[in-house]
């Protein structure tokens, strides 16, 4: 008789150590989470997140995605974003810099460990940037104060500046470590998943009270937001899950004397396989002229000072322009990126090496650009369902009562909700694994 292993979760020693570990190491970061930034000004920090429009859209974004950290402005403001920017980064850097690509190809372990090396090494000038610009739109939001006691690089501001973007950039390097401890000593590689995980869902518990707080709608929003939570997240799970089996067949095999006939199987295509990276890719890159244009805001020249406001308050979140171009990029960046790890699958010249062969389509060449448009055309559906839930939040917010939005708007954020479902259907695939190399697998399992 078949019975679940999960079971038998909390029977496997080793199991249960690494579930522990990974809880204790989270705790702890939720913990540092709450360590605020020296010098911060915490009436400009509060006034701040009560502001409405772009302003106050952008900081609640990004307090949601961070676990809360921004509100309070903790060491951990930037999470472990600084670290996903740098290695995907690298991973774009790869096909275009041939040494690069010729290095992974020659010796896939070195040349791992080399990435791993050189992600970390480029996550500290990306830290140090994003704190720098974190800071600068914050205060470019605030109406001439400063969200810092002392910010400047002169003067008497210089030694606290030095000081404030040191523990930020600390606190990233430390949220980065606790995450390999987790893929380490805990679940194998979900270390950084679950620091960010832990976060987003950190929040919600506050926003349900934030939306229940509204005496008035406060029920029928609640119960109307987690609907729409419930078939978003279905939605994902589905598009998720999505494949495009294409045949394939493999030559038959010599045992012995016999020849054993040509196996049919098929090539499994992922509707989505970028996941939640261009979300992310998206987010940098429209932030990036805010981080820019907030520099110019103060500045004595005139149209420079109005072009800079303009940018900051389009790009800052929360306007139809940026809802747009978001969802335009987020379709985009899913093309692009896709059809990045797709070449580095190389499926044409790996199955030519197996001797097998995709019916009615020749080896090689012709096969890797058969697949390529296949792939394209399963992924415009996805990329374009990924750019609905992208913009999914400003729709939302628009055609609900502002009380909604002021109470943290759809709960998770359309790249929250992919986290989230990815990792806990990552986690509970590793953790059925370990059952099962552990013995207990359901079909050995006996009463």
């Amino acid at each position: 008789m078949k019975r679940s292993a999960w079971r038998y979760l909390l029977k496997s020693e080793d199991i249960r150590k690494k579930l522990l570990i990974t809880i204790a190491l989270l705790a702890l970061y939720r913990f540092a989470a709450n360590v605020p930034v020296p010098g911060i000004d915490r009436t400009v920090l509060q006034q701040l997140s009560q502001t409405g429009g772009a302003a106050g859209n952008l900081f609640n974004m990004l307090d949601l995605l961070s676990g809360g950290t921004v509100s309070k402005f903790s060491v951990l403001a930037m999470g472990v974003y600084p670290y996903i920017t740098a290695q995907i980064i690298l991973q774009l850097l790869t096909p275009i810099i041939p040494a690069l690509e010729r290095r992974l190809k020659e010796n896939p372990r070195e040349g791992q460990k080399w990435m791993e090396r050189w992600t970390v090494i480029l996550t500290v000038p990306m830290a140090l940037l994003s704190a720098i610009g974190q800071i600068n739109i914050f205060n470019s939001f605030t109406n001439g104060q400063s969200i810092l006691v002392q910010f400047g690089f002169s003067g008497s501001a210089l030694l606290p500046t030095i000081t404030t973007l040191f523990s930020m950039v600390a606190g990233t390097m430390f949220g980065i470590w606790l995450g390999q401890l987790i893929s380490e000593y805990g679940i194998p590689n979900q270390g950084l998943s679950l620091i960010i995980f832990s976060g987003i869902v950190s929040r919600i518990p506050v926003n349900l009270l934030s939306i229940l707080s509204d005496q008035q709608n406060g029920w029928w929003l609640l119960l109307l937001i987690l609907a729409i939570l419930a078939l978003t997240i279905f939605a994902i799970v589905f598009v998720q899950q999505g494949r495009r089996n294409v045949p394939v067949i493999f030559p038959g095999r010599r045992v012995g004397n016999r020849m054993s006939m040509p196996v049919r199987s098929n090539l499994p295509l992922m509707v989505n396989m970028a996941g939640m990276i261009p979300l992310i890719f998206a987010q940098s890159l429209l932030t990036f002229p805010a981080i820019v244009a907030s520099y110019f805001v103060n500045s004595s020249v005139e149209w420079v000072k109005n072009f800079a406001n303009g940018v900051s308050t389009t790009l800052g979140g929360g306007t139809i322009w940026y809802s747009l171009f978001y969802f335009i990029m987020v379709v985009a960046f899913t093309f692009f990126y896709t059809d990045v790890l797709f070449a580095q699958q190389n499926y044409g010249d790996n199955l030519k090496k197996q001797g097998a062969q995709v019916a009615g389509v020749v080896r090689g060449g012709p096969t890797q650009r058969y697949l390529t448009r296949v792939q394209r055309r399963i992924t415009l559906p996805g990329a374009l369902f990924l750019g609905l839930v992208a913009v999914l939040p400003y729709i939302l917010g628009a055609l609900l009562p502002i009380g909604a939005r002021q109470a943290g708007l759809f709960l998770i954020s359309a790249a929250g909700l992919l986290i989230v479902v990815g990792v806990v259907r990552d986690t509970f695939t590793i953790i059925e694994t370990e059952l099962k190399l552990h013995g207990y697998e359901e079909s050995l399992i006996k009463g």
